[in-house]
């Protein structure tokens, strides 16, 4: 993609979000907090308002025309999302809230009901407290062992470590597809060849990955992956789980109630099957049915063209930021082509703590995330106590950079000035 091509995109793309589009403190918003939560372009605001004002019913319970309109809304957004990442079957993908319930869903019908005294679960230094948490419960409760795989000196995933670390005890790999905090995009491909090997299971916490790249998880093989709505445009509330046909049968429900069930006896009860066996209750109808907006956006821009204008953008970002010595980045420096690593940069100042200079370049109307960013333990393998980070989308621009970069360099001789 040419850079003129890539303006054209930017340009074109940025009159869909109505937020980007407002000044803070008096300031032309620049927004670049893309990690923690993405914008959400007009179509996948009308989907919700069009729900609410013309459709809003409960789904599969009721054969009224609202209710029906809105279960297949429901359900086409389903078969959208199963095509946006090549699963095999519609029912290979749950609804979740997020994708913390996502991995939780896995740990507890999955971890709790199949993992034994000294079976081992490998996860990396850099996962995401949701992709840790809830396998430090499945461990406290089965007597699992967690490894970690760790980093190499460039701070990406040390592939070597992770395949000492592999062996017949091995029955879990749960890994990050590409660090929030890093950036590094994980050879997940290789890593699930080899888990497979020992006959090992593999879950991928794709969230980071998802919204900027196009995923085929059967390629992957990949045995679980999950995402999260609001990072891809989608609105908060909504994630989901992909999981292999096979295993998701043979795992019991994570959750009990309606919509879930076959039938139910006073002393015992049979349950659906997947998709609805692990969706109890009231689903997020809407939200789902926003996440089916969103896949079609991003689908009519392109998972290719979108990767690769921030491949640019990041590869950008870096020269940029390599301009004021002050600055330390964290995570692989993008090689030639940028492939190595996603659309985000965490950096530390020297002595400015994080806060302040978020709080600095808040008021230059740019917004960025400070502190550990749910990855507290990788904050201490690095010896930080906490990173500046700055996110890019596709609806970020050069221009925007310029306008970070300058305001970065103000804040840094601002504090300078007053600390010496």
């Amino acid at each position: 993609m040419t850079f003129t091509q890539a303006r054209t995109l930017a340009a074109q793309v940025r009159a869909d979000f109505p937020i980007l589009h407002q000044e803070i403190h008096g300031k032309p918003l620049v927004y670049l907090d893309n990690a923690a939560t993405s914008q959400k372009p007009r179509v996948v605001l009308d989907a919700l308002q069009e729900y609410y004002q013309s459709y809003n019913s409960n789904v599969h319970r009721g054969v009224h025309t609202l209710s029906a309109k809105a279960t297949d809304a429901y359900e086409a957004a389903r078969d959208k999302v199963a095509a946006f990442v090549n699963a095999a079957a519609r029912e290979e993908i749950i609804y979740t809230r997020n994708a913390s319930e996502a991995i939780n869903l896995v740990a507890y019908a999955w971890g709790m009901n199949t993992l034994q005294p000294g079976d081992e679960i490998i996860l990396t230094v850099m996962e995401h407290h949701s992709n840790l948490i809830p396998w430090q419960f499945v461990a406290q409760k089965t007597g699992a062992v967690l490894k970690f795989v760790e980093l190499t000196k460039t701070q990406e995933l040390d592939l070597d470590h992770f395949t000492s670390l592999l062996s017949d005890k091995t029955k879990l790999v749960a890994v990050v597809h590409v660090s929030n905090t890093l950036g590094c995009i994980n050879p997940v491909e290789e890593m699930i060849a080899l888990a497979h090997r020992y006959g090992a299971k593999v879950l991928v916490d794709a969230c980071q990955s998802v919204p900027h790249m196009p995923i085929d998880v059967q390629a992957m093989d990949c045995d679980w992956l999950i995402a999260s709505g609001h990072k891809m445009c989608a609105p908060t509330g909504i994630g989901f789980l992909y999981g292999k046909l096979n295993l998701l049968r043979a795992m019991p429900p994570f959750l009990g109630g309606g919509e879930m069930i076959a039938d139910v006896f006073l002393d015992h009860s049979t349950y659906a099957d997947v998709p609805h066996k692990f969706e109890a209750g009231t689903p997020a109808i809407a939200e789902a049915i926003g996440l089916g907006a969103a896949v079609d956006y991003l689908n009519g821009i392109g998972m290719d063209a979108i990767h690769a204008y921030e491949q640019e953008l990041t590869t950008y970002l870096f020269q940029q930021l390599a301009q004021l010595p002050e600055v330390q980045t964290y995570g692989p420096r993008p090689n030639s082509r940028a492939d190595n690593r996603a659309a985000l940069a965490s950096f530390t100042t020297g002595s400015v703590h994080p806060h302040d200079l978020s709080t600095i370049l808040d008021q230059a109307g740019i917004a960025i995330r400070a502190g550990h960013h749910c990855t507290q333990p990788l904050h201490r393998y690095l010896g930080a106590q906490s990173t500046a980070r700055a996110s890019l989308y596709f609806y970020n621009t050069r221009d925007e950079i310029d306008t970070f970069i300058a305001a970065l360099k103000e804040a840094i001789d601002f504090f300078g000035s007053i600390f010496g």
